[in-house]
């Protein structure tokens, strides 16, 4: 008599004079063949008599436990004939092979949304019934996926068990170490079909996405604003809490981001890890250096759709457009003045406080506006880069040049709303208007009086000290 060792419970199978044992509930078809081991037997309903002997899993069919049992071993028999990529089960090859041909036969019935597994599809279908079946049994949080469930848990017992093999660096899902792994490789696999540019996550490609399309999914449910990404809706709403969860220990600024305190900090520590390949530059943010790499490919693929101007970065097409609408959204709570860019209002708060955050490392002198110690610091160097075509003057900012050029155009762009007066200067007509309004805004801290223009107050001033300007 054969016997199966499988499971001690059995029910006999007699045919040809042979005898056969099988699990408890499984059903014999076609008994000639199934004694033969050639024939097909099921089970009943929810019955899983194949048990793992290693981790006691169990299995509804034997050919299921034999697949398992590959795990343990360590046995990947199926192989990728495209990238050579082994697996323990030919279902997950079958599921390996889209990658290459690009195949998605499961196809959401609600929005159309293609999908290359199954499973992926049902998951999906939760983002438009709302379902989270998976909860967290220390918070209470739900999920929609059993695998969110165990990635989150992570969170209060603080494990991360994966670990970069080149930086050491510790996650605690596979997929942030998998995404991390490209910081290092530098792989980007996936394309824009639009555009062609590349990045090294699906989320990242699909928020790229939206620069093309205007989409802003994102709304805030207190003022209506809209937002092209989460977390910048995330960002936003601490205006709303006024939250700012991370304090720098230097100088005890808050910021809504801890990525956002860690950039903060190398203002302090005046680290710039972040290097260009080109040219050798390098910079506190990597945002600053994927900026400044359009300057060598010329890449400028932001445009405003109503002048047509071009631009290598979104934030400044943002800030070009306040030209044409006036938006000024930066107020200054100390004069009222307000401001088309967060960053001039920073600069503008300088002045009421005396604040001069910027030194030179060579001499020392400070300064209120980090653009006046760069160039400040060519005064050291002797570095002067832009060069006028008429007479062959240099000058250490381009803003300069283009003021300078203007003596040789006869140019003057700035005029007076009031008595109609031109100038070459903005800072020339802001000076002429407090002749209208009578404003004297420098004052002398020695006697009191007071002047419409810095210009005045310095000479004024030599007359304390006695300081002649002509010896």
């Amino acid at each position: 008599m054969m016997e199966d060792k499988l499971c001690e419970n059995k029910v006999t199978c007699k045919t040809q004079s042979t005898s056969m044992g099988f699990p408890a509930g499984v059903k014999k078809q076609k008994d000639k063949t199934l004694c033969t081991g050639e024939g097909v037997y099921s089970c009943d309903a929810g019955e899983k008599p194949y048990h793992c002997d290693i981790c006691g899993k169990s299995f509804s069919r034997n050919q299921y436990l034999t697949k398992h049992k590959h795990i343990h071993a360590g046995d990947k028999p199926y192989h990728c004939d495209i990238c050579g990529k082994s697996f323990c089960g030919s279902s997950n090859l079958i599921k390996h092979r889209r990658i290459h041909t690009g195949e998605k036969p499961y196809h959401c019935d609600i929005c159309g949304k293609l999908f290359s597994q199954n499973s992926h599809l049902t998951t999906h279908k939760r983002s438009h019934t709302g379902d989270k079946p998976y909860h967290c049994d220390i918070c209470g949080k739900s999920f929609p996926q059993n695998g969110d469930v165990t990635i989150h848990k992570r969170i209060h017992t603080g494990e991360k068990p994966y670990h970069c093999d080149i930086c050491g660096k510790s996650f605690s899902g596979s997929s942030d170490l998998i995404k991390h792994r490209r910081i290092h490789t530098g792989e980007k696999p996936y394309h824009c079909e639009i555009c062609g540019k590349s990045f090294s996550s699906t989320s990242s490609l699909s928020t790229h996405k939206h620069i093309h399309t205007g989409e802003k999914p994102y709304r805030c449910d207190i003022c209506g604003k809209s937002f092209s990404q989460k977390i910048h809706l995330t960002i936003h709403n601490n205006i709303h809490t006024g939250e700012d969860v991370y304090n720098c220990d230097i100088c005890g600024k808050s910021f809504s981001r801890n990525s956002h305190l860690t950039t903060h900090k190398h203002i302090h520590t005046r680290e710039e890890p972040y290097y260009c390949d080109i040219c050798g530059k390098s910079f506190s943010q990597s945002s600053h250096l994927t900026t400044h790499k359009h300057i060598h490919t010329r890449d400028k693929p932001y445009h405003c759709d109503i002048c047509g101007k071009l631009f290598s970065h979104n934030s400044h097409l943002t800030i070009h457009k306040r030209s044409h609408t006036g938006d000024k959204p930066f107020p200054c709570d100390i004069c009222g003045k307000s401001f088309s860019q967060k960053c001039n209002l920073i600069t503008h708060k300088h002045f009421h406080t005396g604040e001069k955050p910027y030194h030179c490392d060579i001499c020392g002198k400070s300064f209120s506006q980090k653009s006046h110690l760069i160039v400040h610091k060519r005064s050291h160097t002797g570095d002067k880069l832009h060069y006028c075509d008429t007479c062959g003057k240099s000058f250490p900012q381009n803003g300069d040049l283009t003021t300078h050029k203007r003596i040789h155009s006869g140019e003057k762009p700035f005029p007076c709303d009031i008595c109609g007066k031109l100038f070459s200067q903005k800072g020339n007509l802001i000076t002429h208007k407090h002749t209208h309004s009578g404003d004297k805004q420098y004052h002398c801290d020695t006697c009191g009086k007071s002047f419409s223009q810095k210009s005045h107050l310095i000479t004024h001033k030599r007359s304390h000290t006695r300081e002649k300007l002509y010896h």
